[in-house]
């Protein structure tokens, strides 16, 4: 059997679609198609059923996942192994993260990593979603909940606080709350309520009533932006809203925690590539815990 149609076989029934696999591997459909064709007759099985909407595996396919699973789980434990033996570290390291964490500490922080990586190639891909990471689908997730379940090793790398922060420019038109009990005065910058990938992110479900006035964003980087330009008040990330000179902490005594947490898989967190990115990111962290408490 030819290892290479195996990982094939792996895009296909991670993504559900040959075509969506393809577009993974870089290869044309057909290429696909052929070689998990070439698979199927070299086991002597059918592995995939065929549909208009996408590939689902047979009882066959899914007693073959497994074991090309394990063969994956093997070769990755080898390239760990000799990657540890060689000095430069190279290849692509994929970090999902949520775009607050990514993209207000992280990005303008990853310089420094391939500076010293120069054969390195990191992508932070910010999304409101949670990565799965036996699909391949990132290498090193940055998550607010953390995961309870999958062959996955887990870290925290730190608490964190957000309060309610205003434009300076906002407050002296529109005067700042005392209480809570003022918000409904006031325009509120919030996160688009159905899209909040975390329970963790609805920090006052009661923003959402009827009686308060409000500007959603479904991302934290654009509440932050909204916020800064005098367009209401928000619930922002003490990280990166207690540096901006613009912006003021309104309701002071309102302070919200919560955390984040690294996870990589247990095939790969021991390669070289993943393993350095992961120590950088904890390193970043834990040399900016001024930061992250207030």
């Amino acid at each position: 059997m030819d290892w290479d149609n195996a990982r094939l076989f792996l895009a296909v029934a991670r993504a559900g679609q040959f075509l969506a696999a393809a577009r993974l591997l870089h290869l044309d459909h057909g290429t696909v198609s052929r070689r998990i064709s070439a698979l199927e007759k070299a086991l002597g099985a059918v592995l995939f059923e065929r549909r208009t909407n996408g590939a689902r595996l047979t009882q066959a396919g899914e007693r073959f996942l497994g074991a090309a699973e394990m063969i994956e789980a093997e070769m990755l434990r080898a390239q760990a192994d000799l990657s540890a033996a060689d000095v430069a570290i190279s290849g692509t390291v994929r970090i999902g993260a949520p775009d607050g964490f990514g993209a207000l500490f992280l990005s303008q922080r990853l310089g420094g990593l391939v500076a010293r990586h120069p054969h390195l190639n990191v992508q932070l891909v910010p999304a409101p979603r949670t990565f799965s990471l036996s699909k391949r689908e990132a290498d090193i997730a940055i998550t607010i909940d953390p995961p309870e379940t999958g062959r996955l090793s887990v870290r925290k790398l730190t608490d964190y606080t957000l309060h309610f922060y205003a434009a300076k420019t906002y407050v002296a038109a529109h005067g700042a709350p005392e209480t809570i009990e003022d918000l409904p005065a006031h325009v509120l910058v919030t996160y688009v309520q159905d899209l909040i990938f975390s329970h963790a992110l609805n920090f006052m479900p009661d923003l959402f009533s009827p009686r308060f006035r409000r500007i959603e964003n479904a991302s934290a980087v654009g509440q932050a932006e909204a916020v800064r330009a005098g367009a209401g008040i928000g619930i922002l990330h003490d990280y990166h809203a207690r540096r901006d000179p613009e912006l003021q902490i309104v309701l002071p005594a309102t302070t919200f925690t919560r955390a984040y947490w690294i996870v990589t898989h247990e095939d790969t967190r021991d390669m070289l590539r993943v393993k350095t990115v992961a120590d950088f990111i904890a390193g970043e962290v834990a040399g900016a815990k001024g930061l992250f408490r207030k």
